[in-house]
């Protein structure tokens, strides 16, 4: 079952949920540009990382860029898991509080809505791909915009030690310039 295609037995009444039927959590916040969206598998290690690291950058942007909301889901979520406590640690250690952070599925309303969506690996952009109706017409990896023959993804720290998340969460800072010069593409001036 693919995005935007709602169970006929549990329907959500605002948005579509994820192709497993999980009922989705509203965001109450859509910038007049839209969200940037973070996505990785159950939205508890990576994309929540990803959503604060590349907030807190946005936050030192002229607007429209600092107004822009960013959100983190996951492809294989399940609503309101906690974050895993090395990820809550590792930005802690960079002056960041994930603490309240509870994870969510991705949804076709989120991926509608989004101005950018931006994954950690190379199989969740394809999920998307595949389940998508549309896809997002700005759909990213998180180190995609990198210089030379870096590593575009960023691999699962899940149930590694504390190292394993501070390195996830390193080559996302390294990953932020880069992203966020070309987001101001998509926000900037329409070229003629």
């Amino acid at each position: 079952m693919a995005w935007g295609r709602e169970r006929a037995e549990n329907p959500a009444p605002t948005e579509s949920s994820f192709a497993f039927g999980e009922k989705s959590f509203p965001f109450t916040f859509v910038s007049a540009l839209g969200n940037i969206v973070t996505v990785c598998t159950a939205n508890i290690c990576r994309s929540p990382m990803a959503a604060a690291l590349l907030q807190h950058a946005l936050a030192a942007q002229p607007e429209p860029l600092r107004s822009v909301q960013v959100i983190s889901a996951g492809v294989a979520a399940r609503n309101g898991e906690l974050v895993s406590e090395n990820s809550v640690l590792a930005l802690k250690k960079v002056g960041l509080d994930l603490a309240g952070h509870r994870s969510r599925a991705l949804t076709q309303r989120m991926l509608d809505e989004a101005l950018a969506v931006i994954c950690m690996t190379e199989s969740h952009r394809a999920m998307i791909e595949v389940q998508a109706d549309p896809v997002p017409k700005h759909l990213y990896l998180f180190r995609e915009f990198l210089p030379g023959a870096a590593d575009r993804e960023i691999g699962d720290p899940y149930g590694g030690p504390i190292r394993t998340y501070e390195a996830a969460r390193d080559e996302m800072v390294e990953s932020i310039p880069a992203l966020v010069a070309h987001l101001k593409t998509l926000v900037g001036p329409k070229r003629v």
